[in-house]
């Protein structure tokens, strides 16, 4: 019996010239190909034949947003009726399957079901194929990744010259929204997740996200966020990416603000944005992929007892894996010689990408766990300052002084050295830091070591700059000390594979005397920090940056001498004056500051901690995760934990045992 499928006897217009099988005899006018890409479904006169099952179906979709928020009272947003309203897309809702549900219980056809299905899933492999191959001239916005070889999508380079192989990055159209049943709307609603801030405070939030987050994380397109914000009854934005920069912008908005907003702390807040962004990312069905990562980078930075599975680790490796999907790690230069991709999300998708690198790097090395990213895999190209600031630049004037940075450029070449330190860690961690891997020989350490001490920090003096990049050149240079610390570390005890023994002893006092320098040079940082009274610019990384030179006072505080064990401990002091006046908004700090104060006082059992001064102290009462701070207050330090921060093995791995960042 022969395999060979006949082609309908009838098709439209459109599918005739696609050449591509058309669904009119099954579902009559207009067809699954016409509806899907919003065309007029035209029959060729003469050939009309009566399908087998007519239905009504709703016309070809709109294309312009139908996302807003109006104003529901004085001073107060929310978006529209939830029942009217899908949130979640900027396109109309048309679900397909419901469509072939109702043809089902119509007629009871199962047959004539599959066949619709079959339809539809066949025409989405043709859509990949025609669109890598360069045949759809239609502008897609969702992207897709059709993998390397010897995935399915090397198949397509068969059908071009091989001097030039079918472009891996490609746009199809969005895909279908998913309809939210009647339940899950008022579960949404319930949560809250369509009962905005007050308009006054969202303005400060977006102002705070643009100037203390994005300058370190830029993960959004300010374009599409804050071009429409600012409309009133045009306003359109997506609730969940809305809900995420919310969260984190929550660190840095007054203490007026929450207290207007009626939370008793600023942690109370931050916990509300967090679970409705979270509600959102779970529930909403969201199926932009952009978004979704987004959100995930940002919830990365939530620290809760009470969700300890919903940790900066498994956001983080949910938006790498994200990341992978979309192929975001393959973003080469010449793969975008013959991509249809608009250089505007190339430069989103370099600056993704490189976030979610950043994000593994630090992570791995604060908690002591693997790296997910293998750099042997991925040759995205390296991002510049150009990729932070095309953004902004499109924004009108009088938009972009109210929420982007002025110094915005200086800040852009702060965030491209923080990548390449993150690089350069990487190469730390898999040189020294892999446990089945061989030991380093001197001649690999060496060559990291001159790479290491070539990098170098814009120059600031006689500079005017903002406070704002102020601090945010302290923490560059916070991580520069935290990358020394962390290359050093191994060598304190073992020499390099290939070093002689005669140069041993004078190798290990010199690898001893940059480790204390660079230790030394993080407390002349926080000091400045405080100093310069820049430490409200803090953010959620920050606190773990001083672990490193922690753990070398620590170390410094076991010495025989002691004068030596005097002034280990006054350097930890200070570190912990630090941590203490950042624990009121970070949780990390507090359990950092638990754990260390439990070590010191197994050496120094008399400890008792400097207690802040109370003009100093932030205006705003900690929450209930206050307990933290204190051992005798609750929080049980055991004793593996105490035992591993004060052993001289190489490494951090005692922060596994917390999962907090």
């Amino acid at each position: 019996m022969s395999a060979r499928r006949h082609r309908s006897a009838v098709a439209c217009q459109h599918c005739r010239q696609r050449k591509v099988r058309c669904s009119y005899t099954v579902t009559g006018v207009p067809c699954i190909g016409c509806t899907q890409d919003g065309t007029e479904c035209i029959i060729p006169q003469g050939k009309a034949q009566s399908p087998r099952i007519r239905q009504s179906i709703p016309g070809p979709r709109r294309t312009e947003p139908t996302t807003s928020l109006r104003q529901a009272e004085p001073g107060r947003f929310m978006p529209q009726s939830p029942a009217t309203v899908d949130f979640y897309s900027s396109e109309p809702i048309a679900p397909l399957i419901e469509r072939s549900k109702s043809v089902e219980n119509l007629h009871g056809d199962r047959r004539v079901s599959d066949e619709y299905k079959n339809l539809d899933e066949e025409r989405t492999g043709t859509e990949i194929a025609t669109a890598a191959l360069g045949r759809n001239k239609r502008t897609g916005q969702a992207p897709f990744y059709t993998g390397e070889s010897p995935g399915f999508g090397s198949v397509l380079d068969l059908c071009s010259p091989p001097q030039q192989p079918v472009p891996r990055h490609i746009l199809l159209q969005p895909k279908t929204t998913i309809q939210l049943s009647d339940e899950d709307r008022d579960y949404l609603q319930h949560k809250g997740v369509f009962d905005l801030p007050q308009r006054d405070t969202c303005d400060e939030l977006l102002c705070a996200y643009f100037h203390h987050v994005h300058p370190v994380m830029p993960v959004v397109d300010a374009t599409t966020v804050l071009n429409p914000y600012p409309g009133g009854e045009s306003n359109q934005c997506n609730l969940l990416l809305l809900w995420s920069m919310f969260f984190v912008a929550t660190n840095f908005i007054s203490t007026e603000t929450w207290k207007r907003e009626g939370y008793t702390s600023r942690k109370g807040m931050k916990y509300a944005m967090y679970s409705r962004a979270k509600c959102m990312h779970h529930n909403s069905g969201e199926t932009d992929n952009i978004v979704l990562l987004q959100s995930a980078l940002l919830l990365g930075f939530y620290h809760s007892e009470m969700d300890l599975h919903m940790q900066p680790w498994y956001w983080t490796g949910m938006a790498i894996s994200l990341c992978q999907m979309m192929g975001l790690h393959r973003c080469s230069i010449s793969a975008w010689s013959n991509s249809s991709v608009p250089e505007t999300q190339q430069r989103l998708w370099r600056r993704l990408w490189w976030t979610c690198f950043f994000r593994d790097r630090w992570l791995s090395l604060t908690m002591g766990r693997p790296l997910r990213i293998n750099l042997n895999d991925c040759d995205t190209i390296m991002p510049s300052s150009a990729d932070m600031l095309s953004d902004p630049a499109k924004l009108p004037a009088s938009v972009a002084a109210v929420y982007i940075p002025s110094d915005l450029p200086r800040l852009a070449d702060y965030w491209v050295k923080t990548i390449h330190l993150s690089k350069l860690l990487g190469d730390v961690l898999t040189l020294s830091y892999q446990p089945f891997g061989p030991y380093p020989s001197l001649e690999k350490v060496e060559a990291l070591e001159t790479e290491i001490k070539l990098v170098r920090f814009p120059d600031s003096h006689g500079v005017e700059q903002s406070r704002l990049a102020t601090y945010y050149l302290y923490h560059l240079e916070l991580h520069y000390q935290a990358l020394l610390i962390t290359f050093y570390r191994p060598f304190i005890n073992k020499a390099p594979e290939g070093l002689s023994t005669s140069h041993q002893y004078a190798w290990k006092s010199r690898i001893q005397s940059n480790i204390d320098s660079a230790a030394l040079q993080t407390n002349s940082i926080l000091d400045n920090l405080a100093r310069e009274k820049l430490l409200e610019f803090a953010g959620p990384m920050t606190p773990p940056l001083l672990v490193p030179a922690m753990h070398v006072h620590l170390l410094n505080c076991k010495s025989s001498d002691p004068l030596s064990r005097r002034l280990g401990l006054n350097k930890l002091d200070l570190c912990m004056m630090i941590l203490e006046q950042m624990q009121h908004t970070y949780p990390s700090a507090s359990v950092f500051r638990g754990v260390f104060l439990g070590a010191i006082r197994q050496l120094f059992p008399d400890y008792i901690a400097q207690p802040m001064p109370e003009e100093t102290v932030p205006q705003h009462p900690i929450s209930d995760e206050t307990y933290l701070t204190d051992p005798a207050a609750g929080m049980v330090i055991s004793g593996d934990v105490i035992d591993a921060i004060m052993n001289e093995v190489p490494g951090y791995n005692f922060w596994e045992s917390l999962n907090w960042m």
